[in-house]
């Protein structure tokens, strides 16, 4: 069994920095192939597609270390916002109580006829090399309480297969670097190694062959999907490993409707942002980039359009801060 968000009870808390969601009804003209032809655009260059994912990964090798630092300062703090509502929207803090309470039960129960079948809650991060996202699921999940569980298992004890698992996928070694060891930092390593709550995978998005098909309940990227070579493939990739039921939500950068404040938002990104990654990171090529993809991404309807494309349900999208930045969801079809 497995356990899935309903698609309307995670949007009572939109009074945020939520403005306007659009739901997927008798929408709109089918999206072209997202690459067609040798090349495709790396920021506002056009590259070849074979050398795209190279110039992304060196991207995120350059800025790793500083990445979560450049994030608070490029956003003012409001990326850890988005985020939290992320984490709200998803309803990964009630559907792990349901799981923990069954556990619970469970283990208090000594006549195996009366037990029912286990549920479980498998979250895939893509994109997620950091933990920024992650972490926050860990913590809404509990997980951090099972190294106090773990101290009374029999010690060396590895759980092969835990009741709630969240793994972070990221094509960029230096990125997951950075992230396992902030997870071990915060967490210590019985997380990681023992209870197997939360694992660090790499991993492409466009092939995610290290998963099965139907494996995933929530598939989360959070600023991930616009520096994929191929958008749809990503998205057809997401759809083929979440199980039946399973929920995609994506959280990118994208356009702002409001002309005047379109405005201000290109003068702020094209003139300081690059500024402030070479006084942070020494680096200002790489957030020249960031800032350039984030206006090449495709804007809102035309990704919600992607995704129905790739066979999701219900798709619909939740614009943030005027448009800066949507939170995108759908549902693979229940077999």
């Amino acid at each position: 069994r497995r356990l899935q968000a309903s698609p309307c009870a995670s949007l009572s808390s939109s009074t945020r920095t939520a403005s306007t969601t659009s739901s997927n009804g008798q929408d709109s003209s089918p999206a072209s192939a997202y690459i067609s032809g040798d090349t495709t655009h790396f920021g506002f260059e056009n590259v070849g597609v074979d050398e795209k994912e190279g110039k992304v990964r060196e991207v995120f090798e350059n800025v790793a270390d500083s990445y979560d630092v450049m994030n608070d300062f490029m956003s003012a703090g409001l990326h850890r916002v988005w985020k939290d509502y992320l984490l709200d929207l998803s309803s990964v803090r009630s559907m792990a109580q349901v799981v923990n309470q069954q556990q619970q039960q469970q283990h208090s129960v000594t006549n195996d006829a009366t037990a029912s079948i286990p549920l479980n809650l498998k979250i895939l991060d893509v994109a997620g090399g950091t933990g920024d996202v992650a972490f926050r699921f860990v913590d809404a999940a509990g997980l951090a309480g099972q190294q106090q569980q773990l101290q009374q298992e029999p010690q060396g004890q590895v759980q092969d297969d835990p009741p709630i698992s969240i793994t972070v996928c990221d094509i960029n070694a230096e990125m997951l670097r950075v992230g396992e060891k902030r997870a071990r930092e915060k967490y210590g390593s019985h997380l990681l190694d023992t209870t197997k709550g939360l694992a660090f995978v790499q991993g492409n998005a466009q092939d995610l062959h290290q998963f099965e098909d139907n494996t995933f309940d929530l598939y989360t990227i959070a600023f991930g999907l616009r520096n994929v070579t191929d958008v749809d493939k990503g998205l057809r990739e997401a759809c083929r490993v979440l199980k039946p039921g399973g929920r995609f939500m994506c959280l990118e950068f994208s356009q702002v409707p409001n002309p005047m404040f379109r405005q201000i938002y290109d003068l702020y990104s094209f003139n300081v942002i690059p500024q402030m990654g070479q006084f942070v990171a020494h680096d200002r090529d790489s957030y020249q980039y960031l800032v350039e993809s984030i206006r090449k991404f495709p804007p809102q309807d035309e990704l919600k359009q992607r995704m129905t494309n790739a066979g999701f349900q219900m798709s619909k999208y939740t614009n943030l801060t005027g448009g800066i930045v949507a939170i995108h969801e759908g549902w693979k079809p229940l077999e």
